[in-house]
């Protein structure tokens, strides 16, 4: 199933979350993703009903298992690419953001390609 790019950006920030934190609250996300909270809110609803996470009566927010599916697939993508592009000389800063905007139109052939090429060649 094809996830649009917010969405994949949101479950991406839950699971950096989670691992920094232990727990994830909206307001968590807003201030990673740097949106209002009203704009959370909404595409937190959205991830809800359609099966992305669940949140409790505190309001801390889990991935469910199509969530973190999703969220560890876009995640592997960054760090790769990003790793990638700094070896071949692109600053920190921009290999980052190059790597949020590819991460999300890269198929998965390809990204495949590069997974296994830069594991070969840096080990």
């Amino acid at each position: 199933m094809k996830v649009p790019e917010s969405a994949e950006n949101y479950l991406e920030s839950i699971l950096i979350i989670k691992d920094e934190k232990g727990t994830v609250r909206a307001i968590d996300i807003a201030h990673y993703l740097g949106f209002s909270k009203p704009s959370v809110s909404v595409a937190l609803k959205q991830l809800e009903n359609n099966g992305f996470i669940v949140r409790n009566s505190a309001g801390n927010i889990s991935l469910t298992d199509d969530g973190s599916e999703i969220a560890a697939q876009i995640y592997e993508r960054h760090t790769l690419l990003t790793r990638l592009f700094v070896m071949l000389g692109v600053s920190e800063e921009t290999a980052r953001a190059d790597a949020c905007k590819i991460e999300h139109d890269i198929s998965a052939e390809t990204f495949e390609c590069i997974k296994k090429h830069y594991e070969t060649h840096n080990k």
